[in-house]
């Protein structure tokens, strides 16, 4: 048993085992090109590989751009138009090989670009700015201006009744981020396709049979019917609980008064119930890939979107229901960074409403403090059947140089413990990676310490020549070789399935023998005093820490007061120890459970006069969004 050291990359000529060259990245671009780019449905480098660049303080896209060519940098012009805020060091690049030449030392972009995550979707293409999906257009009619709210989701069924004022749709903007559909490319981002109000409501009125609309032909003329001919979409669900006719409180009878609920006269003052809304649906990969693979790129250029077709002067909330469950967790991430300079710079005319996650019961989180010379065992159970690539990173803080990491695979031997600054991959006798362990000295990812990656292969593939991983208990033993106590994070990140779409993923977790199972709020599990490394405190979404957006935890609206699978205040492990600046506690609270019997909430299935029950923070989110919408 033993590790190979790190090819050099094929796209990014980048020799991965130079002592020092991981110092800085993002390990997952190390991983991908480890393992050639396979865990992204290519088994070949993309031609152009999207990123979320942040740039050195006092530079500004235009001298980025300007210190670049259009050869290997398309950088979207909406990040140099009238919606990019003035000092806004935050945007998305698509780029070539020559881009890691030039952010190398002595290169043109070295002082220029700070660090940058990935953000590659899982499927057959990367968005390429030299090929457009369609005719591109400008922005489409007048900018909007007062109360606007927009949404960033999935699923959005935008001729549902409860979308509509006086029998029009009240979606004035809709940018899907793929492929697929019709309608015109956005000039300012450069892929995808948008739909104007105007355009819905001509092909509505097309479709009106018996003073009904047909949704489903609607659908069919915009070339939509995969995502939205099934029962239920998440987009749709969540939209109506932040714009639709009724609030949640008003469609239950008997609902008690809540803190967080609008008053009784909610109903006659609700603006969110008739204003403009701006929807973005994200590229279907993104929205299937659980993972994040591609979430950050497409998120910031959804809100840029937003910001676009808004007067500068104009008041937005955006409901972002995603995330994943990885990162640094103290709001370092660039995507979070970049959501908080946004709502800086917009100075209150920009405000972003996310939900804290569903994780809480899910085992996906470790702590632990270690003493010099202490070791800690993590059992990682790898799932059967996993179709997707599964992901563990260790987060390990600032000037904690002495910590090293052995893996030992289902029924193996160990393979060599490595150390701070050290990688390498498992591999098959035909030289595929089975699994790295890429241990950087810095990341970029997280500004606060460094993040040990650990990426497995599916454990099953139907592919004749897809490498997988033994199925089975991963051992993850962390030793302190060095002075002083260490608190480390261990974090799974999420693999799993959306509804109603089989894509084999399936997700791990972590198991110890003193974690209580059974799901019961006062189990001994949440004491601070328990001796199990798996905390459900710090199960949080990983870009909804940031210090400005704000995140919405999930209660019942009667009975038990938190939802089980919500992050819940005051934290229960308080008092336990941990890296500096990590977020454990949502900044609100709303309903996201009827009581403890009855889970989830009521809203908009994909047709009009639909009802659909979802379960999860994403039905709080949306209540926030709508409270403080209405509060401008």
């Amino acid at each position: 048993m033993r590790w190979t050291p790190l090819p050099t990359g094929p796209f990014t000529g980048i020799d991965w085992a130079t002592p020092g060259a991981t110092a800085g990245f993002d390990p997952y671009l190390v991983w991908a090109e480890a393992d050639n780019f396979a865990g992204y449905g290519r088994n070949k480098p993309p031609k152009w590989l999207p990123l979320l660049l942040e740039l050195a303080p006092g530079v500004s896209v235009a001298r980025l751009k300007a210190a670049s060519s259009a050869a290997w940098l398309h950088v979207p012009p909406v990040y140099t138009s009238h919606a990019a805020p003035t000092g806004l060091r935050y945007c998305t690049a698509r780029v070539r090989p020559p881009f890691f030449r030039h952010i190398q030392a002595g290169g043109t972009l070295h002082d220029l670009v700070a660090r940058f995550e990935l953000g590659l979707p899982a499927g057959p293409h990367a968005d390429d700015p030299t090929q457009p999906t369609g005719p591109t257009s400008p922005a489409q009619g007048p900018l909007l201006r007062g109360k606007v709210l927009g949404i960033i989701d999935g699923g959005l069924a935008f001729a549902h009744a409860n979308f509509l004022r006086n029998g029009r749709t009240r979606i004035r903007h809709f940018w899907r981020q793929d492929r697929a559909g019709v309608g015109t490319v956005p000039a300012a981002l450069g892929y995808g396709h948008e739909l104007t109000g105007a355009e819905i409501d001509r092909v509505m009125q097309a479709n009106v049979f018996g003073g009904l609309v047909d949704e489903t032909a609607v659908y069919a003329h915009f070339q939509m019917g995969m995502e939205l001919n099934k029962r239920i979409n998440h987009g749709t669900h969540v939209l109506d609980i932040a714009a639709g006719p009724r609030t949640v409180l008003a469609q239950i009878a008997g609902a008690p008064p809540f803190p967080e609920a609008p008053p009784t006269w909610a109903m006659a003052n609700d603006d969110a119930s008739r204003c403009d809304i701006l929807a973005v649906q994200l590229d279907w990969d993104t929205v299937l890939d659980t993972s994040g693979g591609s979430m950050n790129v497409h998120i910031m250029d959804g809100l840029m979107y937003m910001l676009s077709r808004c007067e500068s002067s104009a008041r937005l909330v955006v409901n972002l229901s995603w995330g994943t469950l990885s990162g640094p967790h103290d709001g370092s991430s660039v995507l979070e960074a970049a959501m908080d300079q946004l709502i800086g710079l917009k100075a209150g005319r920009l405000q972003i409403i996310l939900p804290a996650s569903n994780s809480y019961q899910a085992r996906t989180h470790a702590n632990a403090t270690l003493s010099r010379g202490e070791s800690l065992t993590l059992h990682w159970r790898g799932q059967p059947d996993d179709e997707t690539q599964s992901f563990l990173e260790l987060w390990i803080p600032q000037g904690a140089r002495g910590v090293t990491v052995q893996v030992t695979p289902p029924g193996r031997a160990g393979l060599p413990p490595l150390a701070w600054g050290e990688s390498g991959t498992w591999n098959t006798t035909d030289g595929k990676p089975l699994c790295a362990l890429i241990y950087p000295t810095s990341v970029a990812i997280g500004a606060n310490g460094t993040c040990t990656l650990l990426a497995l292969t599916p454990t099953f593939s139907f592919g004749k020549h897809v490498a997988t991983a033994p199925a089975g208990i991963w051992q993850v033993t962390l030793r302190n070789t060095g002075v002083g106590q260490v608190t480390v994070d261990a974090y799974i990140e999420r693999d799993d399935q959306i509804i109603g779409v089989q894509t084999g993923a399936r997700q791990s977790h972590f198991e110890d023998r003193w974690y209580d199972t059974s799901g019961n709020p006062g189990s001994f599990v949440d004491h601070p005093d328990n001796p199990s490394p798996i905390r459900r405190s710090g199960s949080f979404n990983n870009i909804a820490t940031g210090g400005k957006t704000v995140s919405v935890g999930g209660v019942r609206i009667t009975g038990s007061r938190w939802a089980r699978y919500s992050p819940r205040k005051p934290d229960p492990d308080a008092s336990r120890s941990e890296r500096p600046g990590v977020v454990k506690m949502p900044t609100t609270q709303a309903s996201s459970d009827e009581n403890d019997v009855l889970l989830g909430l009521k809203g908009a299935g994909s047709r009009s006069g639909g009802i659909a029950r979802l379960v999860g923070t994403s039905d709080a989110a949306p209540q926030v969004t709508r409270k403080v919408f209405n509060a401008l």
